[in-house]
Parts: C-alpha cells; sequence; structure tokens
C-alpha cells in the first residue's frame, strides 16, 4: 500500500487518468483505491483535489460516450458482450436492465457508486433513445459527484488511510499473500457457485430445435418470454404463442402462468 502512494506521487495525475478509463472501459480495474490514494494525497498537499475530480470525470465521460454510441447503434448486443465478462452473465443483462428501468434518468448520476451499473448504464441510455447532449450532462454530473465524493472521502481521512498503509507495509510479503488469497478466494467462490448453479440446468436445458419439436408433438406446454422490454424493442420476434412476462414483474403476473402444464422459460 505503501508503494501504490508512492506511485501516486510520483505519477500523480497521469495515474489517476489511465486508471479511471481503464475502468470504465470495463476491465476489472476498480477506481475507488486510486481516488481514495489521491485524495489523501490531496489532505497532504501533494495533489489537487479539485485536479482529481477533474482528471477522472475527463478521463470517465469520453470511455461512457462510447458505450452511450456502441448502445445506440448495437443495442442489446452490447449488453451481452459487457455480461460475458462477468462471473454471473445469466441473470447480470436482467438484473442492470431492471435496475436502470426502475431509476431511469437517475441512473447516470448514481451508475458509479453501483458495481455493474457503471458499465451497463451508457448502453442503457443508448438504447432508450436519450439524446447525446442530455446523456452527456448527466453523466458529467454523475461522474464529478462520483469522483468528488470518494476523493473527499480520502481527503477527510487521509491520515488513517496512511496509516493504514504504513501498517499493511510493516506486514511484508505476508500482507501480499492475505491480498492474494482473498482475492482468489473470493473468485474461487463465486465460480464455484456459477458452477453448481449450471450443473444443476444442465439436464433442463432445450435447444431452439428441441423446442420447435415439443411444440409440435405437444399441447400440453407453455413458453414464457420473459425478455425485458429494451430486449423485445431490439429483436421483436418470439416464439409463436409464447406468453410475455418480464422477469422483473414475474411475481405480478403468477396468476397467469399455467399450474397444470409443462412450462418452458425463454429470457434471451
Amino acid at each position: 500500500m505503501e508503494t501504490f502512494l508512492n506511485f501516486l506521487v510520483e505519477h500523480g495525475y497521469a495515474v489517476v487518468f489511465a486508471w479511471v478509463a481503464l475502468d470504465q472501459a470495463g476491465l476489472p480495474l476498480p477506481a475507488v483505491p486510486i481516488l481514495l490514494g489521491a485524495g489523501a494525497l490531496a489532505s497532504a498537499g501533494t495533489l489537487s483535489l479539485p485536479v482529481v475530480v477533474a482528471v477522472a470525470a475527463l478521463a470517465s465521460v469520453p470511455i461512457d460516450w462510447i458505450w452511450f454510441e456502441l448502445g445506440r447503434r448495437r443495442g442489446g448486443r452490447v449488453l451481452n458482450l459487457l455480461c460475458a465478462t462477468s462471473l454471473e452473465p445469466d441473470y447480470c443483462v436482467c438484473n442492470t436492465e431492471a435496475m436502470f428501468s426502475r431509476l431511469g434518468v437517475a441512473s447516470l448520476l448514481i451508475a458509479k457508486f453501483v458495481p455493474g451499473l457503471q458499465t451497463i448504464a451508457p448502453p442503457m441510455a443508448g438504447m432508450t433513445g436519450m439524446s447525446l447532449g442530455f446523456f452527456l450532462l448527466l453523466d458529467t454530473a454523475g461522474a464529478l459527484i462520483w469522483a468528488g465524493l470518494i476523493a473527499g472521502i480520502g481527503l477527510v481521512f487521509g491520515d488513517q488511510l496512511t496509516s493504514m498503509a504504513e501498517q499493511f507495509a510493516e506486514l511484508g510479503t505476508l500482507a501480499g499473500i492475505i491480498a492474494v488469497t482473498a482475492i482468489v478466494g473470493w473468485f474461487g467462490w463465486k465460480a464455484t457457485q456459477r458452477t453448481l448453479f449450471l450443473r444443476s440446468l444442465r439436464m433442463r436445458r432445450m435447444t431452439p430445435v428441441e423446442v420447435n419439436a415439443r411444440l409440435q408433438e405437444d399441447g400440453d406446454v407453455h413458453v414464457i418470454d420473459l425478455r425485458h422490454q429494451y430486449d423485445v424493442d431490439v429483436l421483436p420476434r418470439t416464439v409463436p404463442g409464447a406468453l410475455r412476462i418480464p422477469m422483473e414483474f414475474i411475481d405480478q403476473h403468477a396468476h397467469r402462468i399455467p399450474r397444470t402444464s409443462d412450462i418452458i422459460l425463454y429470457c434471451s
């Protein structure tokens, strides 16, 4: 941690710009520690807090603009690409679409505080037909709020963060082992969860050909289309006779789901 702060001191705003840009591009490089460290250095007079916030916004907004344009031009395929890097891609798209739908334009103001939403919100805004000017206004405001708050916390608690860094550095190699073990353990746990989940579903999955054959030979089967409305707008075709119930509203439409026949769920 001490080495990290020394690196920040030496390269300053260039590190903040590059790290925030990579984070917004979708790489697993969280910018929060960088902003906290930059705020701590601002408390010591090494960096300027307003410049740190401005640099973070300048790194973030152009990347978000690119995602916005990709969402406007490519639609749901961009969301599938982004969520493919998630350890839980099966419901990454549905969760973020539902969250954006509930929050509306306010999601652009708080997106960077919500893991997963920060990269998904810009292409979602593009998919909804939001104007570029309005998007840039909201996205810039959200970036300034996010960077200002995180770096501000680093500024206020600069002494405590520096003390923690020194104590962590005293552990030497042990500190590195603890950090790596914690990260590997978390990813291992999530990967194990996903493997078990997919294994439980493997025997119940059907290919489109199998679904069509089942519908042709058996009238006592129903298909429920769980796609979000954004996905339907991008690809309006659906399975003939399917019942449309968006996943986030399935509890409200439970009475429409047949209870005496087999059900095939369709979500992508």
